[in-house]
């Protein structure tokens, strides 16, 4: 499946939504490309940067969701953008939102800029560094 038929298939009113994000993530984060894939048992669009999921595009029965693993490694980015959203529900790494107003594009495009700088690959490559260094 295509990505443009990935948002085809969702409900009329989440399609312009669905494909606003989707654009705001290619061009703010060049570090990421996009497939359709299956992440926890539900088809979404995933963007992968060196191999590694960085965030991913869902929608399911009762909501949205934009998975963002920078918000779920960084506390500060996480504190930033949740006042921001007042709207939204934030999990850990998630995003979950029902309608437009929930994710307006403009604070969505910021933190899609301020995500773009993480580097998966290092930052794993440091963490295992610091407990070889531990033991």
């Amino acid at each position: 499946m295509e990505i443009k038929e990935y948002i085809a298939d969702q409900p009329l009113e989440r399609q312009n939504l669905l494909t606003n994000i989707h654009e705001i993530i290619m061009v703010n984060d060049k570090t990421v490309v996009a497939e359709v894939g299956s992440m926890m048992g539900k088809v979404m669009l995933i963007y992968k940067g060196k191999g590694v999921m960085k965030y991913a595009l869902s929608s399911v029965k009762n909501y949205m969701s934009l998975h963002a693993m920078p918000i779920y490694g960084s506390t500060v980015l996480h504190a930033k953008y949740k006042p921001l959203l007042p709207n939204a529900s934030f999990q850990k790494g998630c995003i979950n939102f029902v309608k437009d107003e929930d994710m307006p594009l403009e604070i969505i495009k910021d933190l899609i800029i301020d995500c773009a700088p993480f580097d998966f690959e290092k930052m794993r490559e440091e963490f295992l560094k610091s407990k070889k260094t531990k033991k």
